[in-house]
């Protein structure tokens, strides 16, 4: 089961935690995600020390996901890296991850914002006819 809110992450090589985690907590207070939230990149960014850092510094579960998954929802990215691209194949790292960890017919509730080599945007689950995501 996805959570409420994904927060997807991107990061240049030795971004540190802090400075993670203070996009992460900018990019909440622009969205006012409500809900359990957790943070989702790529899983090419496993080894970078600061994402696990900004993780517990916010409380909340890192995930990785295959290029795959991210590739699946591309097409619903709302902003292009040329860097990216040419490193992932991807329109937009944070973006698609926070798409691909809301689950199927996520929206972005905070397209890509960046500061300090991170990037990070936030996606809600869909809604079902009940409330629940």
């Amino acid at each position: 089961m996805s959570p409420r809110v994904a927060i997807g992450l991107g990061c240049r090589r030795g971004a540190s935690g802090a400075a993670i985690a203070s996009l992460v907590r900018a990019a909440c207070e622009g969205a006012a995600p409500a809900g359990e939230a957790a943070l989702f990149t790529i899983d090419a960014k496993r080894d970078e020390a600061g994402l696990s850092d900004a993780a517990a510094a916010l409380g909340m579960p890192l995930h990785f996901l295959s290029a795959e998954a991210l590739q699946a929802v591309a097409g619903q990215a709302l902003t292009r890296s040329p860097r990216v691209t040419s490193l992932f194949g991807l329109p937009s790292v944070a973006e698609t991850a926070a798409l691909a960890g809301a689950g199927p017919g996520a929206v972005l509730i905070q397209p890509r914002i960046s500061g300090e080599g991170v990037t990070c945007a936030i996606a809600r689950a869909r809604e079902t006819k009940d409330g629940a995501a």
